[in-house]
């Protein structure tokens, strides 16, 4: 799930290299925490949200099989 995140952030920004993904397991379920370069936040947000959105919907897709609750949180 981490690798599949990194390869959809990296694909969006201009600074790849400052791409990281941390993860935090804990009762209510997985978080990870997409950290990128202050200027490309915006482009991993998205206008209205909507890339976020759909990066989340991508991450939630894909843990179905894990039967686990997963979040995604960006940061800069």
């Amino acid at each position: 799930m981490k690798e599949l995140i990194l390869v959809i952030a990296k694909a969006l920004v201009d600074h790849p290299e400052d791409v990281r993904v941390d993860v935090k397991e804990d009762d209510r379920g997985t978080v990870y925490r997409l950290t990128v370069h202050p200027g490309d936040v915006g482009k991993v947000i998205g206008k209205q949200g909507r890339i976020a959105k759909a990066l989340r919907t991508v991450v939630s897709s894909a843990a179905v099989k894990t039967d686990k609750r997963v979040m995604v949180d960006i940061v800069s």
